[in-house]
């Protein structure tokens, strides 16, 4: 096997397990599927953690999994479907900010590997054996990474700001309430 080839065969690997981890993971927000909680159940998650409106921030979550981590799979438009990936899992890590790097202790680290390793796969591109490739990079242009990556990163600080905002105010109240007994 040649060291293109083997470089193709990485990229459907990372693609693959990448694109199929996020994908149902989305499924879990949007279907319910695999012990998710739908977008009635995600939407109440969503609202705790400070994502409002809940069942809007639920379908937004899980169409940028779903649908990026199916993309990432396929080889699909995968500028963008990265970029989609990483915005959903910047939203993730802010969650978990708070309980530090581990998985183990509810941190993002989870959440930043899958968003690392989709903006990646955004930047190197699908390999050969992907739809990408097969149909001409017609939606796989060099163009196209640093628009994704700006219109994602755009739309990832206003939500994740709005959300730290709503966080902060709210701990605050909890704090003043505290001292208020």
């Amino acid at each position: 096997m040649t060291c293109t080839e083997r470089r193709d065969v990485g990229l459907l690997l990372l693609r693959l397990g990448t694109g199929g981890v996020l994908a149902a993971h989305g499924a879990q927000k949007l279907f319910g599927w695999f012990g998710g909680g739908g977008i009635e159940g995600t939407g109440q998650f969503m609202e705790s953690v400070g994502y409002r409106p809940g069942r809007a921030s639920a379908r937004a979550a899980g169409l940028a999994e779903t649908g990026g981590g199916t993309l990432l799979a396929l080889g699909l438009a995968t500028p963008v479907a990265g970029a989609a990936a990483a915005g959903a899992m910047a939203g993730a890590a802010a969650v978990h900010m708070p309980n530090g790097f581990f998985a183990q202790s509810g941190g993002y680290e989870h959440a930043a590997s899958l968003g690392l390793t989709a903006a990646g796969l955004a930047v190197t591109g699908p390999g050969r054996l992907s739809l990408d490739s097969a149909l001409g990079h017609a939606v796989n242009r060099g163009w196209m990474v640093p628009a994704a990556f700006a219109v994602t990163a755009a739309v990832t600080a206003v939500v994740v700001g709005a959300r730290n905002r709503r966080v902060r105010r709210r701990e605050e109240g909890e704090q003043e309430a505290l001292f208020e007994e």
